[in-house]
């Protein structure tokens, strides 16, 4: 969990894109993108990726403009190609049997449809393989018709796009597409890690956007080719599209009364875990004014939320102010009934949808970046971080601050190493989820709040 800030010093940061562009790009990004799991291209399998020609030469070649090596980065540093092969460890056994699945973990579609790249039988090419695990089609999509024309050469990116390879470059897909396996897609077809997959002995689920693109081996680089074909969007941009679209699918999970209910409960896994999940005797309970709630009151989980209410403060004022009353709504509404929850998250989730397009409009300068640091390190001064999740969203946010920072020249020097070692101190608190300590994250706090930039 716990990154170091200068792995994250990347040159995302570094080019702003025009309003006009953006625009043209929300244009493209309004309707929700067919995953390529879902979508009708057949995958022909890793191996078709993987020539030493295409992307599987051993060093990255010179006088490309891509790196060649991408397969080569993928199989012996990407945790994703390892994703099926955990389904083969007793662990994964265990939670198959636990399950009472019909089939192995290895076997059946609960596991596989996040485990690898699981499209139908009838969309399997001939060298395709399951053990593969999350390759190259799970994310770029199913290859039939645009491998001959990418390996050529001669198509533009766009007409890729146009024959089935999937926009990972454009954050809302992007966030799209991971969130799909980190937390749950809900569309014709659909996958959700539920509290009954947790409570069979699945890891609970975590994910931000910005922090997992940073950490993810790169099998690309960003230079001056990359522009020409792709749009470049910052990390701060990155993060607020991804807060946005994490509570967006969460809104969809709560309002549909298929992943909503479990039987005569609420699906658990939309509530905070560390809220119930900790020892009897470590007496926890302290009120949070955004929430309203009195104790013994299972609370939603909303750390996204809390930090789309920071994101769009400098963005959209207006829909900022309204999430903060749409919080305490939603967390009224879950003590109610299902039918009062459902129709507070409607509310929620339009705010966070017409976010995504504001996000992805708004370049954030200096005085952004500054405001956004103060507003998480108030927001938790404030008390709004005593549970892990909370803690662990808001160390992710201000990473992604704070590099931003770096890379733009907010920061000096002397600003800067002091800022990663507050940060470090931040990570440090948030390390083990079961050890969390609320005091030493708001010290944490204290330190980074020292160390920022005043303006």
């Amino acid at each position: 969990m716990r990154v170091q800030l200068n792995l994250r010093g990347v040159a995302r940061y570094l080019v702003a894109t025009s309003v006009a562009s953006m625009l043209g790009l929300w244009s493209q990004l309004s309707a929700a993108e067919v995953l390529p799991q879902y979508a009708k291209d057949t995958h022909l399998g890793v191996v078709t990726c993987a020539g030493s020609t295409c992307h599987g030469a051993l060093e990255p070649w010179q006088q490309s403009n891509v790196l060649q090596n991408e397969y080569i980065t993928w199989q012996r540093q990407d945790q994703h190609a390892k994703a099926y092969a955990t389904l083969l460890k007793e662990e994964s056994k265990r939670i198959a049997r636990n399950l009472k699945l019909e089939r192995p973990a290895h076997e059946s579609k609960i596991c596989l449809d996040c485990h690898s790249d699981n499209p139908p039988p009838n969309l399997r090419g001939a060298r395709f393989q399951l053990s593969d695990g999350v390759g190259c089609e799970a994310c770029h999509g199913g290859s039939v018709r645009y491998l001959g024309l990418h390996a050529t050469g001669v198509a533009t990116h766009a007409e890729n796009v146009q024959n089935g390879l999937y926009p990972t470059e454009e954050p809302v897909a992007r966030a799209q597409l991971c969130l799909s396996c980190h937390f749950g897609s809900f569309g014709e077809d659909s996958k959700f890690v539920t509290h009954r997959i947790m409570g069979a002995g699945h890891p609970r689920m975590s994910f931000e956007l910005d922090t997992f693109t940073a950490i993810q081996p790169a099998h690309y680089r960003i230079d001056a080719d990359y522009r020409k074909r792709k749009p470049v969007f910052s990390g701060v941009q990155v993060w607020a599209i991804g807060q946005a679209m994490a509570v967006s699918q969460t809104m969809t999970a709560v309002i549909s009364s298929k992943f909503g209910r479990d039987g005569i409960f609420p699906e658990l896994v939309l509530f905070d875990c560390h809220a119930c999940h900790h020892p009897m005797s470590d007496v926890r309970w302290q009120p949070r004014a955004s929430t309203g709630l009195p104790p013994g009151v299972p609370r939603l989980g909303d750390a996204n939320l809390l930090m789309l209410i920071i994101a769009a403060k400098q963005v959209a004022p207006d829909v900022s102010s309204a999430l903060g009353g749409q919080l305490r709504g939603l967390h009224a509404a879950a003590i109610q009934g299902p039918d009062a929850m459902a129709s507070a998250a409607r509310g929620v989730k339009e705010s966070a949808d017409r976010l995504l397009a504001a996000f992805a409009k708004h370049s954030f300068g200096r005085a952004d970046l500054v405001a956004l640091l103060n507003g998480v390190l108030g927001m938790g001064l404030g008390g709004e971080f005593l549970d892990y999740a909370a803690a662990e969203q808001a160390t992710m946010a201000m990473a992604s601050i704070v590099n931003a920072m770096r890379d733009t020249g907010v920061t000096d020097e002397a600003q800067r190493k002091a800022l990663d070692a507050a940060m470090n101190r931040a990570y440090e608190a948030v390390g083990k989820d079961e050890q969390y300590k609320p005091a030493a994250f708001v010290e944490a706090l204290k330190q980074i709040q020292a160390a920022a930039p005043k303006s």
